[in-house]
């Protein structure tokens, strides 16, 4: 009945959307909105399973004639992260098959210490450092099954609390929680440990705050600064970036950490000093890598070390001759096969796709084996995608952005901040973060003039403060599995449910928001004039 409710709601908003009186805005860019609030809808009841819900987009986009073929309106399908996701999920596998995720787990295990908590913030910690240099998928991929095999050690080894100082049987088997032909499997999800699924969460959301720290962490970054170079001529360069994105870092990371492990999902495990001994007593038994496990070390070593070699081409440039820089690290100009552009051999979607074969090679991985990867999270994120081009082809992702600061127009800047923020944050939830910021970075920068005064500073560095507060929020998207890769990711598992997700990815964005605005104000006010 929850359901059938959910779905007559889910009907009443896509035709309130798409019959509602609009100015500014073409039938297909309404039409795109009212698949949007379809959609969204679906996502956050769960009234059908998130997969699906996801392939009814290129069927809307398609009959209501906002793209021109079905075959636009299931290009999100295919998109390169698509296939980086895809490439992740395969390394995970590897990783579970051969038990190196444990071997590694039970490492840092060994070493971290005895506070549930505190191994919490480690594991985020070592995600937020590594997705400042990779890509936070690729970031996210590695670290989810290390996370998993923590946390599966500490939660069968540890006594926990009941609330009265006694303890309460174990959860079940993470293997058995996880099968897929359970029909009791949502039951079980929602009954997972908070542990687990603070763990869990805390890597998708470390790597989303992470990349935010360097210029290279995640493409909002770059599309600001390409942006501020192409309109301004202003130049932010590396290093100037880590002033702007580190305190992002600092702030956030611990604030995610005490959203996750103290206010929603406090771990009931009181004590992991039994789990750190299991761990390291597993460790001297099962003695060096088997064959297999350096092979899969080996394959992921070079994978994560490619993926930071192909972040750092900057420092190349220059340096290489320019047909080997092109072919290496991507541009035009000619390669050493030929003329033309080239995407980049280290193009880290390529380099992901490349370590798929490479396991096969390698004996670690066969057809059964990537066929057990969650192939739903690939549809629903695929949905996502096609969903938010066909926002930015028709012009509604620019609409709502403009009707979001247009509504603050004059007020305070710190208020017009929260707006930015805010309506980022809240688009980047259904449409991709990278299209946001490729979308209203330029807006932002052509409406930063007005506030010069305000701020008591240039219209330049006016435009700059707007673009980069917009720029960051856009990675600040943490309540749907479908708002970032690394949330997909996560979902992926199978170890939560979407309202799981929900209850601290909304607290999350809500403190995000603030922290943006706040943060980005007292930047640009007291930091800014130094170094800009």
């Amino acid at each position: 009945m929850a359901n059938r409710r959910a779905l007559i709601i889910t009907v009443v908003a896509f035709v309130a959307v798409a019959t509602a009186p609009v100015e500014g805005l073409a039938s297909d860019g309404q039409y795109a909105l009212a698949t949007t609030a379809f959609a969204g809808v679906l996502w956050v009841t769960g009234a059908l399973p998130l997969p699906i819900t996801a392939l009814s987009i290129p069927v809307l986009l398609t009959v209501f004639g906002v793209v021109p073929s079905a075959g636009e309106a299931v290009a999100g399908f295919a998109d390169p992260i698509i296939f980086l996701l895809l490439a992740g999920f395969v390394l995970a596998e590897a990783l579970q098959k051969h038990g190196t995720d444990r071997r590694i787990a039970y490492h840092i295990l060994a070493v971290v210490g005895t506070s549930p908590r505190r191994i919490i913030f480690a594991v985020m910690l070592a995600t937020a450092a590594l997705s400042m240099v990779i890509s936070n998928s690729a970031t996210t991929a590695m670290m989810v099954p290390i996370a998993l095999g923590i946390a599966d050690r500490v939660v069968r080894e540890s006594p926990r609390s009941n609330g009265g100082g006694g303890s309460v049987p174990m959860a079940e088997d993470v293997e058995e929680e996880r099968a897929p032909t359970s029909p009791h499997k949502s039951t079980r999800i929602a009954e997972q440990p908070n542990f687990r699924i603070a763990m869990l969460l805390g890597v998708a959301y470390a790597a989303s705050i992470g990349g935010v720290g360097t210029l290279i962490g995640t493409p909002p970054n770059a599309i600001v600064v390409a942006q501020l170079t192409d309109q301004l001529g202003y130049t932010i360069t590396f290093v100037d970036w880590l002033t702007i994105g580190i305190p992002f870092v600092v702030v956030g990371l611990p604030l995610t950490w005490y959203v996750l492990a103290v206010l929603v999902y406090p771990p009931a495990v009181e004590d992991a000093s039994v789990a750190r001994e299991e761990a390291r007593r597993y460790l001297q038994e099962v003695g060096s890598p088997s064959t297999n496990e350096w092979r899969v070390l080996f394959v992921t070593g070079i994978t994560a070390g490619l993926w930071l070699l192909g972040g750092l081409g900057f420092l190349f440039e220059g340096v290489l001759p320019r047909p080997a820089y092109v072919t290496l690290f991507g541009g035009t100009g000619g390669h050493l096969f030929g003329m033309g552009s080239h995407q980049g051999a280290l193009y880290y979607v390529t380099v992901g796709l490349a370590a798929i074969p490479a396991l096969a090679i390698a004996g670690t991985i066969d057809w059964e084996d990537v066929q057990r990867i969650d192939w739903g999270t690939i549809i629903l994120l695929g949905g996502g995608i096609s969903l938010a081009n066909a926002l930015a082809a028709t012009e509604a992702t620019r609409w709502l952005a403009e009707a979001a600061i247009g509504s603050v127009a004059g007020a305070p800047v710190l208020l017009v901040a929260l707006a930015i923020a805010a309506a980022t944050v809240a688009i980047s939830e259904i449409a991709s973060n990278t299209a946001m910021a490729a979308i209203s970075v330029p807006i932002l920068i052509s409406i930063g003039p007005r506030y010069a005064g305000t701020l008591g500073t240039s219209p330049t560095v006016a435009s700059v403060f707007l673009a980069v507060t917009g720029g960051v929020a856009a990675s600040f998207g943490f309540a749907l599995p479908v708002a970032t890769p690394p949330n997909a990711i996560a979902f992926g598992t199978g170890q939560m449910t979407k309202d799981q997700m929900l209850r601290p990815g909304v607290l999350l964005d809500a403190a995000m928001i603030v922290v943006t605005a706040v943060l980005s104000f007292t930047l640009f006010t007291v930091v800014w004039p130094f170094i800009g």
